[in-house]
């Protein structure tokens, strides 16, 4: 017979959260910024969303969510935006980091999927800009782009689409 309660001690509560989202692009000559994972990507059109639409930190705050079962872009962020007029997907990245309490998080994944910008130049600097951004070290966080060989609308141009896992420990 094992005894339970010493199991739990010994072993940390591991957790894996999963997140997407995606946004469509404005129309050419908008002027709002694309940011994607924090970083500007100029001589492309904006992503049409309240925010700044940054696909890959919704993408996170989701997995986030999908931890905690707080709701951060669902509730939050809206009252950020329409209350306060605060549009930095960044901001509403920390809200849903304060969310996790004592977990700490070990591993993030992501994949991109669009056929512009071109974010595979700027990949080490995205992974740089996000480990900053949630507190953990570069080795921790994965990202990947794919056009999807034009098999979706993403793939065809149409907007980006990110899908995250998350994983969090509690107790080290």
């Amino acid at each position: 017979m094992t005894d339970l309660s010493l199991s739990k001690s010994l072993f940390p509560r591991i957790r894996t959260g999963i997140g997407q989202d995606s946004h469509r692009f404005l129309p050419e000559g908008s002027t709002k910024l694309c940011i994607i994972g924090g970083l500007v990507f100029h001589n492309t059109p904006g992503l049409d969303a309240d925010s700044d639409g940054d696909v890959v930190f919704h993408a996170i705050c989701n997995a986030i969510s999908s931890i905690t079962g707080v709701a951060i872009l669902g509730g939050r962020a809206i009252e950020l935006c329409h209350t306060q007029g605060i549009t930095n997907s960044r901001v509403y990245l920390e809200e849903a980091l304060t969310t996790l309490g004592q977990q700490t998080i070990q591993h993030v994944a992501l994949t991109i999927e669009g056929k512009r910008p071109r974010i595979q130049e700027r990949i080490l600097e995205m992974r740089g800009n996000i480990a900053k951004t949630i507190g953990v070290a570069v080795e921790q966080v994965g990202v990947t782009a794919t056009s999807g060989d034009g098999l979706t609308k993403f793939g065809c141009g149409v907007g980006l689409q990110c899908f995250c896992i998350l994983t969090t420990m509690e107790g080290y």
